[in-house]
């Protein structure tokens, strides 16, 4: 019978159609001292999955960590040790059992532009016999966390990954998505998977070794969501950017909270979470901010860069009329009082789209990384956003002389 199908269908088949749904479910947990003793947080997540047996852990840490934490590695060792941190179920056996000596990597976006790294992370991952029943524990900023993310995605194709986030940018934002990746062929996250954690740990503690720059710097993300999702937390971190500038540890907290909230919202209920279609919403401020970090060879932070690419598009919405004047003020207000500048020289540098170090080249670098059409998310309003297909370099050019003109 099949046989005589086939003659007859000499060309093609019915196809046949099957609908694949994945539900993933991950926390998102706050807390303060994850690698204290006394604190059982870690060894619940890590027993949570229900299989009664010994758990094969291996580390990768953020190097500049340890210049100011330097017994990090001795902490999470005695952490893995302790059984008293394990549920009762667990405490007559060894079960959190660290593999492998932790791996330290250099932080910031040079783990990012090191693809032996990856490599590295893999040769770990096979030596310590780490299976898919295993953990990765990645402790770091966000560029170490793509890094190690990237690695556990693609390492017996999935990896369950732990992620312990050490900024505020990797708090309120890169650490609480689905996404991983590494830089390649001088683009942004050319190379990466989709792949969500298997839970995030959020050590407040963290922050207080963070240098004045990348306090600031992960306060852009907050800024852009509310820019685009909720007005009254727009008014939030501008009534508290004082505040924030000057430190303050429990506005802080408020700000990375909400910020990871409205992340994972727009994450479960947008509808499109592995970003299959062209629009981006999330990377309002983006295309510029990571064309703005290749030209000047990352001297700038992502969240530096963030805000001088939410500054540009934000004065871009206002001379299209979509802003009014004082909502295009206070914006670039708020940064300002924050501590972010708005102007950095590689905005104008070229004026001429066929060089390579022309701004505007990273609109069309922002449409290849999506595919499909170019798509760029403006403001309608504070709390509003809208996305348009086209854009007018006239505008943006007029925009970055207007941010030239008032950086001082």
């Amino acid at each position: 019978m099949i046989l005589e199908v086939q003659s007859k269908t000499k060309y093609n088949l019915q196809p046949i159609q099957q609908r694949v749904e994945v539900s993933f479910n991950y926390p998102v947990h706050f807390t303060n001292g994850i690698f204290d003793v006394d604190n059982p947080l870690l060894g619940q997540v890590i027993t949570s999955d229900g299989e009664a047996k010994p758990k094969k852990v291996v580390a990768v840490v953020d190097g500049g960590l340890l210049e100011h934490r330097n017994g990090l590695l001795e902490q999470l060792q005695k952490y893995c040790d302790t059984r008293s941190v394990m549920p009762t179920a667990y405490r007559n056996s060894s079960v959190l059992t660290l593999s492998a000596e932790p791996m330290v990597v250099r932080g910031g976006e040079a783990a990012k532009n090191n693809p032996r790294l990856v490599e590295e992370i893999h040769q770990l991952v096979d030596a310590a016999g780490i299976c898919r029943h295993s953990y990765i524990i990645a402790v770091g900023g966000g560029a170490v966390l793509d890094l190690v993310g990237y690695a556990a995605a693609t390492a017996h194709r999935g990896i369950r990954l732990i992620r312990i986030p050490t900024t505020v940018l990797a708090q309120n934002d890169s650490a609480v998505g689905v996404k991983n990746g590494i830089n390649a062929f001088g683009k942004k996250n050319f190379l990466g998977s989709f792949a969500p954690p298997y839970a995030v740990l959020n050590d407040f503690d963290f922050l207080s070794s963070l240098n004045q720059r990348d306090w600031i710097s992960g306060i852009a993300e907050a800024v852009k969501v509310a820019l685009i999702k909720d007005a009254d937390f727009f008014e939030f971190i501008a009534d508290n950017a004082a505040l924030l500038a000057r430190r303050d540890l429990q506005t802080m907290q408020q700000v990375i909270y909400r910020c990871a909230q409205l992340h994972l919202q727009h994450i479960a209920t947008s509808g499109d979470a592995f970003e299959m279609g062209s629009s981006r919403p999330l990377d309002f401020g983006h295309w510029a901010a990571h064309k703005l970090e290749q030209l000047t060879n990352y001297r700038l932070r992502h969240g530096e860069a963030v805000a001088i690419g939410i500054a540009m598009d934000s004065t871009y919405s206002y001379l299209e009329g979509m802003l009014t004047h004082s909502e295009w003020q206070q914006i670039l207000n708020t940064l300002k009082t924050l501590g972010f500048e708005l102007f950095v020289p590689e905005l104008n540098e070229e004026s001429e789209i066929q060089h390579p170090r022309c701004l505007f080249r990273g609109l069309n670098e922002f449409r290849e990384h999506l595919g499909g059409e170019l798509t760029l998310t403006l403001l309608q309003r504070i709390g509003q956003e809208i996305e348009v297909h086209t854009v007018k370099n006239s505008s943006y050019q007029q925009a970055i002389t207007l941010l030239s003109n008032a950086k001082m």
